[in-house]
Formats: C-alpha cells, sequence, structure tokens
C-alpha cells in the first residue's frame, strides 16, 4: 500500500494521499488551513484560466469568497454558481442551471470546476463538469467530514432519481482534492457526528486498528483541528484510494466500499433524506451485521462491537421502518442485478465479502436485522 507523504509547501503541512486511478492520477491533501493555499494547489493540480467555483447555500456564504480569493491570486479568473443546498435539489432540475453557468461564464476545455461544499456539492459540480464540454476539470474542496473520507475520492458523481438515490450519473475523477479539516468547526455537532457513519465503515472494511481506535476514542471527542484527526481523515482516505486504484469503475473490489448502503440507501430515501447519509449508513451497517450474524456469515460478537461505536459516536444502530417499505426502496438499489442483489457482508471487523443474494433472502435480512431488539 502507497504511504502517505508530508507537503512542504502547504501551509499546515498537509498530509497527501496519491490516488492512481487508470483515468487519471492526483492527490488528496489533507490538513488544516488549505483553503487559503486552494489557488496554488489547483493551479499546479489543473491549469486553465477559469476557475468556477460551485457551492450550496449553506457553505458558499461561509467560504467561497476566501477560495475566490485564492484563486485570483494564482491568476485565475473565477465565476461563482450557488444552488439551494440538500439532498432534495441533487436532481437535474439544478443540474441545468450549473451547465448553463458555466456556458455563461465561458469555461473551455483547458479551464476548471472548483466544487465546494459536501457530497452534494461535490456530486452536482462533479457530474456538471463531466458533462460539459464532454469535461473539463474538477477539484473537489470537501467542506464536511462525510465528503473529506469518502464521496470527494473516487470519481462518483450522480444526481437523484425519484426511484432512488444516485441512479443518473458518471465516473469522472478530480484533478485534486483539498480536504482544510478547519472547515469542520463549522458543522454541526450532529452533522459531525453524521459524517462519522462513513468513517466507522471503513474501519470495518479493511482496518481493524482504526476501528480499534475509534472504541477507545469516539471522532466526536476529539478537536477538528488536532493532527491525530486530520491523521484519521488521511487514513480514511487512503483505505478508500487502495480500493478506487484496484477498482474505478466498481466492477470488483469497489463493491466493498458499498459495506452498509444496500439497507443504508433504502432507510435514507424511505426517510426522505430526513436522515443524513451518515447516519443512514451506520443504521444499515448495523442492521446487515445483525442478520449476517444470525445467519452465521458473520463472526459472532461483531454486531454489538459495532453497535456499540455507532452509539457512542450518536449516530442510529436501528430503523422502525416498515420491512416491505425497506424493501421497495432496497430493491431499486443500483447494486441489483435482475432477482439478486450484490449485499456487502462483513465477516469480522477489518474483513468484508460480496455475496450475491436473492430477493427472498434479502427479505429475511431485512426481517432478522431491521427493527430486531
Amino acid at each position: 500500500m502507497t504511504q502517505t507523504r508530508h507537503d512542504e509547501m502547504s501551509p499546515g503541512a498537509a498530509t497527501i494521499v496519491d490516488v492512481h486511478t487508470p483515468s487519471r492520477a492526483y492527490e488528496v491533501h489533507v490538513g488544516a488551513g488549505l483553503l487559503d493555499d486552494a489557488g496554488t494547489l489547483v493551479r499546479r493540480a489543473a491549469g486553465g484560466e477559469v476557475a468556477a467555483v460551485v457551492s450550496d447555500s449553506n457553505v458558499g456564504p461561509l467560504y467561497a469568497q476566501r477560495v475566490r480569493a485564492s484563486l485570483e491570486a494564482a491568476g485565475y479568473r473565477t465565476a461563482y454558481l450557488e444552488f439551494d443546498a440538500g439532498e432534495q435539489n441533487k436532481r437535474f432540475f439544478t443540474l441545468v442551471p450549473l451547465l448553463e453557468g458555466l456556458a455563461e461564464a465561458e469555461l473551455s476545455r483547458s479551464d476548471v470546476v472548483v466544487a465546494l461544499g459536501g457530497g452534494v456539492t461535490g456530486d452536482m459540480a462533479g457530474l456538471a463538469a463531466a458533462l460539459y464540454l464532454r469535461g473539463i476539470q474538477v477539484a473537489q474542496i470537501p467542506t464536511s467530514l462525510l465528503a473529506m473520507v469518502d464521496s470527494s475520492v473516487g470519481g462518483k458523481t450522480a444526481v437523484d432519481l425519484e426511484a432512488g438515490k444516485n441512479l443518473a450519473g458518471a465516473f469522472f475523477q478530480p484533478s485534486v482534492v483539498i480536504a482544510d479539516v478547519g472547515c469542520l468547526r463549522t458543522l454541526s455537532p450532529e452533522l459531525l457526528a453524521d459524517s462519522c457513519g462513513e468513517v466507522i465503515k471503513h474501519g470495518v472494511l479493511a482496518d481493524p486498528e482504526l476501528f480499534d481506535a475509534l472504541e477507545r476514542r469516539p471522532l466526536t471527542s476529539m478537536d477538528v483541528e488536532d493532527p491525530a484527526f486530520a491523521q484519521v481523515v488521511a487514513r480514511n482516505v487512503a483505505i478508500k484510494r487502495d480500493v478506487v486504484n484496484a477498482d474505478e469503475r466498481e466492477q470488483g473490489v469497489r463493491q466493498t466500499l458499498n459495506l452498509g448502503h444496500t439497507l443504508g440507501h433504502a432507510i435514507e430515501a424511505a426517510s426522505d433524506y430526513a436522515l443524513g447519509h451518515g447516519s443512514s449508513v451506520a443504521a444499515g451497517l448495523c442492521c446487515v451485521t445483525r442478520a449476517t450474524e444470525h445467519l452465521g456469515w458473520t463472526e459472532p460478537g461483531t454486531a454489538a462491537r459495532i453497535e456499540r461505536v455507532c452509539a457512542a459516536h450518536g449516530l442510529p444502530t436501528n430503523t422502525d421502518l416498515a420491512h416491505d417499505t425497506i424493501l421497495r426502496y432496497a430493491t431499486h438499489d443500483k447494486k441489483r442485478h435482475g432477482q439478486t442483489v450484490n449485499l456487502v457482508v462483513p465477516s469480522a471487523i477489518g474483513s468484508v465479502c460480496v455475496r450475491k443474494v436473492g430477493l427472498d433472502e434479502l427479505a429475511t435480512i431485512v426481517r432478522l436485522g431491521c427493527g430486531a431488539r
């Protein structure tokens, strides 16, 4: 596994995680104070003359002016495009005005879109960049923990459809990712906790030591600008990097990153996105592990450990949704293949496998894991 390294040119001596996919190689910078170095980092990675900053109505007022100032100091002409915040706006009716805005700003194929915000913004700006002029460069500047450890890395971009989450999109890798952990100071405790769902998932997926550390000290109890916090973020990025490097387009091992997502996405969609993504993944992870442990697919005691860690981070460990509602949404998931679903099953902490389960088996898993007390 490629090790992380430090960038002595960055103001906070940021940690760099190198990503090498078949379509693009890029750097993920993790540290405090990186927004003010965004222009230099984007210039180094992407070049171009125009940078269009895309953000939402929550994040834009906090950070857009600062990022634009850095980009302009690096020689860019900037444009700014903002959309209404919220998962309910991750739809085509938001995407089209963004594309029109890029055209109005006269971006060329050598220019760059800068995604400034959480996972919704990363998806919207990334997909806009993938479509505009058949693809221009995008720089991801995630401002939520969830986006830093998960959605900003790996090139998945998508919008939601009525039938479910992330059903229309493209794989489109960024040119650079800039994760300034100082941005997390403006997150509410609830949103910070929500993001920890993906962090816990990564520990269950591939890193028993990370999971042990989260058991000893919940991430929610740490100062976000503590160097140890940034190291946890960088470790999560490295876990995802290793999977994405091996399987960019989710034909094999990348499916394991969907741990907790088959039921989690169903729980999230059924709540009309009132429950956050990380919280939904945590609930889905607990539910599926309870069921698979009962079926003998998972090492005994695993579910209880995952439940304790999720609860310690303020995350849900179950759902009261009706089983038929969960099944209806789960069977519309993009991981369905005909009459089967590829379900990621934890074998033990740090080890998972992908099992092809029939829809009857999925119904059994929902019955055993969801709402069970």
